[in-house]
């Protein structure tokens, strides 16, 4: 039924045998509902099959009622759901808070690094922290990114720190505590794509493995000395490093790192199950990679018999392949490298380079970029790239394919 309302027609209308809808004609959107018991209410109705009930008619006035509506409707007419309005809205979090609680929470379940990397957001956007998540802005980020700049911070970590950044506010909205991120249109700087890849010369790597060499013939010789020492007044003799094939666990890190390519961190865990030495396979599993995927790494020659010679001398064949004096996992092995490139008179080489060193080899020796990913385990393609212009050979043959037989005369 559709008809103008009027306070006396409101107050006249009959019960109805069944629910009866009548709409006004002067304002659309406005109802009247009547049911048979006699209660009449108005209802505002916004869209199809959307209404919002306004009032019973014998608590609110028919004026009072169209007030409503029209300010419902406009509401409608500037993005404003009213029912949604009409929910108590949830308190949005600081982001110091969101990065303390449900983030932090989530970040010690999936990331290896969580500590590292909530201790960088902390760090990076401590300006921001204060402020609620529905409060940052992209304006916010980009004067950071200006600060950044002019303190001479690098364009590659002023994105990796714009891409942690906007990973939180992406989960924020994947977890509906907020409803869309403000940093979504928050552009990473550009960065030159061709970055140097830092690897070991041919005469570098001969001077790694002198330094090398000549650091387990010091601490066997240093070995002799002290036994020499000790027999000479009665003591008790410490075993000699000379039946050995390694005087600890330096050399055979390091051969391992630059034949095998993998992390510091993976060798760490390395454990014994997952080396194969008859089949000549390491298993990288995934609760060790930084990717979180098992990756299966073949053994070459040298690796092979560094892994023999190192599993001969260990007291034990199960657990760890690598553990310190306590027989604990290794945290870290900082003073006897930084020792072992000052010997060897190399600098500006981190340890992982060797992984750097590992891949480039492979690269300039005409292994394919996803064989090399592959034996790396990067998750992404672009990563590899990095040493794609290491074998610029593939380019020639493919420009070469324009050649054709021109006499040298007609060049000329």
């Amino acid at each position: 039924m559709r008809a103008v309302l009027t306070q006396a027609m409101i107050e006249k209308m009959p019960l109805p045998a069944k629910r009866k809808d009548c709409r006004d004609t002067r304002l659309k959107g406005l109802i009247l509902r009547v049911t048979p018991n006699g209660v009449k209410s108005f209802y505002c109705e916004y869209a199809r099959g959307k209404r919002v009930w306004l009032g019973r008619a014998d608590a609110l006035g028919l004026a009072e009622a169209r007030e409503s509506a029209r300010a419902i409707l406009a509401d409608v007419y500037r993005g404003i759901d009213p029912i949604a309005a009409r929910k108590p809205k949830k308190e949005v979090p600081t982001l110091r808070g969101f990065l303390d609680g449900d983030y932090a929470t989530w970040a010690r379940a999936t990331q290896r690094a969580h500590a590292q990397n909530l201790n960088r957001l902390k760090t990076a956007f401590k300006a921001l922290l204060g402020k609620r998540l529905d409060e940052v802005t992209g304006l916010d980020v980009e004067r950071w990114r200006a600060g950044e700049i002019a303190r001479g911070l690098s364009l590659e970590t002023i994105n990796r720190d714009i891409a942690s950044i906007k990973a939180v506010f992406n989960r924020a909205v994947d977890w509906e505590v907020i409803a869309a991120s403000p940093l979504a249109k928050v552009k990473k700087s550009r960065t030159d794509d061709c970055r140097k890849v830092r690897f070991l010369s041919d005469d570098e790597e001969t001077w790694l493995r002198r330094a090398l060499d000549a650091r387990e013939e010091r601490r066997r010789t240093e070995r002799d000395s002290a036994n020499y020492w000790r027999r000479e007044r009665g003591y008790v003799q410490l075993p000699s490093l000379r039946p050995l094939a390694f005087t600890d666990h330096l050399k055979p890190l390091v051969l391992l790192s630059i034949n095998t390519g993998a992390r510091r961190g993976e060798l760490f865990d390395l454990d014994w199950s997952n080396v194969d030495l008859e089949r000549r396979v390491l298993t990288v599993t995934g609760a060790t990679a930084k990717s979180r995927r098992t990756r299966h790494i073949p053994l070459n020659r040298e690796a092979t018999l560094v892994l023999q010679g190192w599993r001969e001398q260990s007291s034990t064949q199960e657990g760890r392949v690598f553990v310190n004096d306590d027989g604990e996992r290794f945290g870290q092995v900082n003073t006897a490298w930084r020792r072992l490139l000052k010997d060897a008179g190399i600098t500006q080489f981190r340890w992982h380079d060797m992984r750097h060193h590992f891949a480039s080899r492979l690269v300039m020796g005409g292994v394919d970029l996803n064989t090399v990913r592959e034996l790396l385990g990067h998750s992404d393609y672009a990563m590899t790239l990095r040493y794609a212009h290491l074998a610029p050979g593939h380019k020639l043959k493919a420009v070469e394919v324009l050649d054709r037989e021109v006499p040298l005369t007609a060049v000329a």
